[in-house]
């Protein structure tokens, strides 16, 4: 018998670039990406961003976390590109 895993239900949260690549500011999203760079690779294929990970940080229930941190069912995520200023 082959038990079947619950996707997790993440709150994602798009600034900069990759809200303008996704087209959206957040959106629930149901997953199996166990970790933050799971995720992330998961929407870039998705959405064909062109940022590579290591240009951005991430954060996780708005505090900023490795690419490895674990994900829970629940948890609020944000890819934060940088930001250009002048």
């Amino acid at each position: 018998m082959t038990s079947t895993v619950e996707p997790m239900r993440i709150t994602v949260l798009y600034f900069a670039a990759l809200r303008e690549q996704s087209g959206k500011e957040q959106e629930i999203r149901l997953t199996h990406a166990t970790d933050v760079a799971a995720l992330y690779a998961e929407l870039a294929a998705e959405y064909d961003w062109d940022l590579p990970q290591n240009r951005l940080r991430a954060a996780v229930n708005h505090t900023f976390c490795p690419w490895q941190h674990p994900l829970q069912s629940g948890d609020i995520v944000a890819f934060i590109p940088p930001i250009a200023g002048g």
